[in-house]
């Protein structure tokens, strides 16, 4: 899709708005930054993360949301429908200023086919959970969270702390990409498989990565160093987990904490095995049922190994990208094994009332937020 000349897009700063008020601009400010290029995975497509998570439904529906935001008035709200703007109806100054509702299927036509469907009509889009509602940070926004499921894993069952263990997981964009640095926060060394090298390339960039490994050996020999050696590091590696977590169970490589953040939700976003990255969106186009079932069946693979890492008494569990249900699609019948890390972990923290907080500083000025 071209972006028609907008590329790339930054937010405005400082205290001049174009909007009727600050709320509209907030949105506009918003929206904006989710496609910086310094945030986005896929600016120049819509795509903030997630592999196909969109801000909006194409660029015709991103001019249309940004008009319509600047001309919004303080007691007005405006509606939009999986990306672009359906309405605007009056409501009064304590309404809020935009509702959304994206990607929303019922019944028997939530289905990827159907999604797909009505997404090649133009008629919907994926919206990911803060791509499609202008909110998304990066990786920082989900950096807390990460860290607290890893330090629940500690206190589970290292005793407290990562130190001395080795993490070994996949998925290195906009969210997976908080995973090695919240390990290392939390003592351990972190193994993480991605089969983009541009995305760990972007993590090592932003320190949220230490390292990458040049091939298969050498990440393994640097992790259980580390690991031995009681050093938070994290280690990137170019491949791909249906291949990487099968042979390093062959091999008995000793793992102590197993998960997994790839495009698993997305059949179309996760490698099948033998096809390289770079044919992958056109052999997804081309035929997207064959892709589909390739790639299912990669997960199966893939997943069989986390259960087989998990009888082997590693800490197994799955971060939310509904892989053990692709996995069973794919031909592994005992893919929900390991438990998800809502229940296992998270659940209770939010009984005692923990959760992420985000300030944004519409100016641009980080000062502000400790202000």
């Amino acid at each position: 899709m071209s972006n028609s000349g907008h590329y790339p897009l930054h937010a405005a700063t400082g205290s001049t708005i174009t909007a009727q008020g600050w709320q509209q601009e907030a949105a506009v400010r918003m929206l904006h930054n989710n496609l910086d290029p310094a945030v986005a995975e896929y600016p120049e497509n819509l795509v903030v993360y997630g592999g196909t998570g969109k801000a909006a439904r194409n660029w015709e529906s991103f001019d249309a949301i940004v008009k319509t935001l600047n001309q919004l008035k303080g007691d007005e709200t405006m509606l939009v429908q999986s990306g672009k703007p359906v309405g605007v109806f009056q409501t009064h100054e304590w309404a809020p200023r935009v509702l959304i509702a994206n990607s929303n299927l019922v019944g028997d036509w939530a289905n990827w086919p159907e999604f797909r469907r009505l997404e090649n009509l133009g008629l919907t889009m994926y919206g990911q959970m803060t791509a499609g509602s202008w909110i998304y940070i990066g990786t920082q926004g989900i950096l807390q969270g990460t860290y607290e499921t890893f330090a629940a894993v500690a206190a589970k069952r290292f005793g407290g702390t990562l130190a001395g263990t080795l993490t070994v997981t996949a998925g290195c964009g906009g969210m997976g990409g908080a995973q090695p640095l919240a390990v290392t926060m939390n003592e351990g060394t972190c193994l993480i498989v991605d089969v983009d090298e541009s995305r760990l390339r972007r993590r090592l960039a932003d320190r949220y990565l230490d390292e990458i490994a040049d091939n298969f050996d050498d990440a393994i020999e640097r992790a259980l160093k580390a690991k031995a050696e009681r050093r938070a590091i994290s280690i990137g590696l170019v491949g791909n987990m249906a291949h990487v977590l099968p042979e390093m169970l062959k091999r008995d490589v000793p793992v102590d904490i197993v998960t997994d953040q790839t495009s698993a939700h997305d059949p179309l976003a996760y490698l099948p095995l033998g096809v390289d990255l770079a044919d992958s969106a056109a052999l997804a186009e081309k035929d997207p049922i064959e892709y589909t079932k390739r790639a299912e069946e990669a997960m199966a693979k893939h997943v069989e190994a986390m259960v087989g890492y998990m009888n082997k008494g590693a800490e197994v569990f799955d971060y939310g990208n509904s892989i053990r249900d692709e996995a069973r699609k794919g031909g592994f019948k005992d893919s929900f094994k390991f438990p998800g890390f809502i229940p296992a972990y998270i659940r209770p923290l939010f009984c005692e009332g923990k959760g992420p907080f985000r300030w944004v500083a519409l100016s641009g000025d980080k000062k502000d937020i400790y202000r």
